[in-house]
């Protein structure tokens, strides 16, 4: 039987995620009650530019007091797609207070500040769900946190961000630079007028510390993240790829340690083989490679930005919040039992493509493998060209801890021989 007094949702901020969830929320207004056995009533929008008009939703209901919408006492769920870390996190804090349940796609808090936000949570009885914080419409976050809560996630690397997706991609298919890419990534509405999130990976590294605190059960910020941007990706590094039969992803890849004792979490370009599932992922589209040890190789694989596919993983965690109301109940919290370190980047052990231009005479490669071997890095591959005096050097290594590698080329820069490093790039999905 259905209930018939409404469950209230309070939406904080109507932009283009906000203003679609309403949207939903109108239009499928049937389906979602009777998916949660209850009607749902957009009680109140909180703005900042009132004024502006917002088709679809009633004017009485915009308000520009989000702290007192959130303190009314009768919302049952806040749904906060602001953004950034204040005020969106003292409204959250104030929701449970208030008793509400929170639906959030806010990456950068919940990376920042998760462990604080769930523990306010579970003092309260109240759900916190995030969904729409990675990977935009892709199932991921349930899967990994209820799905897969019985098996034992080894390694999660994906692609993260749309706008870095579609720039590499274009770089990779035409042969265009990055500032050339980037234009046309801005122009389409891919690339936001300041990139820097996106480009340095910032975005990416929010959500890399998300899915590793949820994948390995433990306490990840976002300062545990190591984090390089892509902006010095170039032609010339897509040509090497290809030579090896890869392209180049700006990956972010969470991992258990061998060891099992500690994990790590990294977002930097890297060239994977084109045989990898994440190779084939074009445009702005996101893709996650998951690593389980009973279910194996799992990929998942959509839109992960836009207005409508996030305001879709939004309304999904609103019906499984407002079912967990009616049934007196709340869904998973955080779980970080493990209380795993979080490794440095030094300790790191992977492949890598180091291009270097050296002088074109006699024995300069033997004096670069005697580097190598002095720092413990083992050669995989060399390759060499060159004329007029100058060359170009390229190898790639067998896997290598990062900490070992750097002492490497900063040995090699000392070299007479060794003009400069043109590249170093890591190869993952090996």
């Amino acid at each position: 039987m259905m209930r018939t007094r409404p469950l209230k949702v309070a939406l904080l901020g109507c932009g283009v995620v906000g203003s679609e969830v309403a949207r939903i929320m109108t239009t499928h207004a049937e389906d979602l009650a009777a998916r949660i056995g209850a009607p749902v009533e957009l009680a109140g929008v909180a703005v900042r530019r009132p004024s502006k008009v917002r088709e679809g939703i009633d004017p009485s209901l915009v308000t520009t007091d989000a702290t007192a919408l959130v303190k009314r006492g009768d919302i049952d769920v806040v749904v906060e797609v602001i953004g950034g870390i204040e005020p969106a996190r003292s409204l959250i804090m104030t929701a449970f207070e208030h008793g509400a349940s929170v639906v959030s796609a806010n990456k950068a808090l919940i990376a920042q500040d998760g462990a604080a936000l769930h523990a306010a949570a579970e003092e309260h009885g109240k759900d916190l769900y995030y969904e729409a914080a990675v990977a935009g419409a892709i199932p991921l976050i349930r899967p990994l946190r209820e799905s897969l809560a019985g098996d034992k996630i080894n390694r999660v690397m994906g692609i993260v961000n749309g706008t870095t997706n579609f720039i590499l991609d274009k770089m990779d298919s035409t042969g265009a630079g990055y500032q050339e890419a980037l234009d046309e990534a801005t122009a389409l509405g891919y690339a936001e007028a300041d990139p820097t999130a996106d480009v340095e990976g910032f975005d990416a590294a929010a959500k890399a510390a998300i899915l590793a605190g949820i994948s390995f059960h433990t306490r990840v910020r976002l300062d545990d993240v190591y984090r390089e941007g892509m902006t010095e990706v170039t032609a010339a590094d897509f040509a090497s790829a290809k030579e090896m039969g890869c392209t180049i992803k700006l990956l972010a890849i969470c991992e258990r340690a061998a060891h099992g004792g500690s994990v790590t979490a990294r977002v930097h370009p890297a060239m994977i083989p084109l045989d990898h599932p994440l190779a084939s992922v074009r445009g702005a589209y996101n893709a996650v490679f998951v690593e389980a040890e009973a279910a194996g190789q799992l990929m998942f694989y959509g839109p992960g930005a836009g207005g409508a596919p996030t305001a879709s993983a939004v309304l999904g965690d609103l019906v499984a919040v407002c079912r967990n109301k009616l049934g007196e109940a709340t869904g998973p919290g955080d779980s970080a039992y493990t209380q795993l370190p979080v490794s440095p980047m030094g300790e790191v052990v992977t492949r890598y493509h180091i291009s270097l231009d050296v002088a074109d005479k006699p024995g300069v490669l033997a004096q670069v493998a005697t580097v190598f071997a002095e720092h413990g890095v083992s050669i995989d591959t060399v390759r060499q060209s060159g004329k007029d005096g100058e060359a170009s050097l390229v190898v790639v290594t067998h896997r290598a801890a990062d900490a070992a590698l750097t002492g490497t080329v900063d040995a090699l820069r000392k070299l007479d021989t060794v003009r400069g490093v043109a590249s170093i790039m890591r190869v993952e999905g090996e």
